[in-house]
């Protein structure tokens, strides 16, 4: 008898059986509430006394601690009676594993009841850091304790971080970034203050708003939430990044109009012009809730270890950023991959990519120089309004701009493998990164060489 005949009937049994990875079919909204207004920050201390707070654990960086945000948090918290707190002023500006550890020994060492952070943020827990991070780096386990209440008071329009459940920290160890995403770790209370830019450098307000642009445009173009696998067989396993939804939709494409708009005018008019940093803090929140639902993609994703290896490669050190050491600063590090990412990834979903583009040219999809462009020449056109975009921000043109090589390729792209968190929601590529997406991959990254 022939072999394949004789395996013929074990096979139709074993195709039979074969279990089916069910994809999701619901998503869920989280956000952190926020408080937006000219100087609420004078309000913590009446937040954390509503709260009963018993002991305030503050946290900032060496910078803002000297800066006015921080005196009016302090003010804040001294105007209330019996308000104990303690300060912690070392956090660092692209957090490192070690100085995440240095920070919760600091709060394992007082029975703080609340936190408070001014600033650059993180949350923290009884049990060991990398328990949380997540998988493949890490354990990648679910926050299922309560974890003290957070008020957080954002210093920079970029992160959105006042109302997501994500944060990101170097792992130097391993040349690259990654980070916990989880609901519980969200705040309880955005406090968004226009005064708290108004002393920021506009290299800062530039790459925070850099880290908007990416985060609203990554979210509304991840892979759809009904696409995403596996469905959680509990509700706890349910990720924060659920993949684009209609909710985030709304939050991201607000946020990339306004980014769009009033980006520019921080890059020409500094801290000066009060309604460009309104509208950009708008504008970081609003994109903190699409992406805090939604996700982002590759363009995060290969901006980890972009940030990463330079600390042992090129050495860039952006102008502006008052800090030992190189730094690509996150915003720059996530922009440098944005034109070729969205021309790879716009065959995937030429509709929404066509949106975009749209944006990008002040206009509407019904615009005729819009509506006519072949779904094909969607991805080339969308390259050019990017790179344009970033070009008018005096963005470095890409990464041999900050010094890394052809030679890097296969070192950044090794780095961006483990990010799984963020690639399984890239369209056109998450399915198949487990497989042989560094091909994707690679053709992406030398794309980013140079624009």
């Amino acid at each position: 008898m022939h072999l394949s005949t004789h395996l013929a009937p074990v096979m139709e049994v074993a195709h039979m059986y074969t279990p089916m990875v069910e994809k999701e079919y619901a998503f869920e909204v989280a956000a952190s509430n926020l408080r937006f207004g000219d100087g609420v920050t004078a309000e913590v201390g009446m937040d954390l006394k509503n709260m009963k707070a018993r002991k305030v654990g503050v946290f900032t960086d060496p910078n803002i601690a000297k800066l006015q945000p921080m005196k009016a948090a302090v003010a804040a918290l001294e105007s209330q009676t019996d308000l104990p707190f303690e300060v912690y002023d070392q956090v660092v500006a692209e957090p490192t594993e070690d100085s995440w550890r240095n920070a919760i020994a600091w709060a394992r060492k007082h029975d703080f009841s609340h936190f408070l952070a001014v600033g650059d943020f993180t949350v923290y827990h009884d049990s060991d850091l990398m328990d949380f991070v997540n998988a493949p780096v890490g354990k990648g386990l679910p926050v299922s304790q309560a974890l003290r209440p957070l008020i957080a008071v954002p210093t920079t329009a970029g992160t959105g971080s006042e109302t997501t459940g994500a944060a990101i920290l170097d792992i130097t160890s391993r040349s690259f970034k990654t980070g916990i995403a989880s609901r519980a770790l969200k705040p309880v209370l955005g406090v968004v203050d226009t005064q708290n830019t108004e002393s920021c450098p506009v290299e800062l307000q530039i790459s925070a708003g850099l880290d908007v642009l990416f985060h609203s445009m990554e979210s509304f173009t991840a892979i759809p939430y009904t696409e995403r696998t596996p469905r959680p067989a509990n509700p706890i396993l349910r990720p924060a990044y659920q993949g684009s939804n209609p909710v985030a939709d709304i939050f991201s494409l607000w946020a990339l109009r306004a980014t769009v708009e009033y980006l520019p005018r921080i890059h020409k008019y500094g801290s000066s012009d009060y309604e460009a940093r309104k509208q950009m803090l708008l504008a970081s929140s609003f994109a903190g809730i699409g992406f805090g639902n939604a996700g982002v993609h590759l363009c995060h994703g290969m901006s980890y270890p972009i940030s990463g290896l330079n600390k042992k490669g090129p050495k860039y050190k952006h102008p502006g950023y008052n800090v030992d050491g190189p730094i690509i600063p996150h915003g720059v590090s996530v922009a440098l991959t944005g034109p070729a990412v969205f021309q790879f990834t716009a065959p995937s979903a030429p509709d929404r990519h066509r949106e975009a583009l749209a944006i990008f040219n002040s206009t509407t999809v019904s615009d005729p120089y819009i509506s006519r462009i072949p779904d094909s020449d969607i991805g080339k056109h969308l390259y050019e309004s990017i790179a344009r975009f970033l070009d008018s921000l005096s963005v470095p043109r890409g990464l041999k701009a900050v010094g890394y090589t052809r030679s890097d390729v296969e070192r950044l792209v090794e780095g961006t493998i483990p990010q799984r968190r963020v690639l399984d929601l890239a369209p056109g590529i998450g399915d198949v990164v487990g497989f042989d997406g560094k091909e994707h991959l690679t053709k992406i990254i030398e794309n980013s060489l140079e624009y």
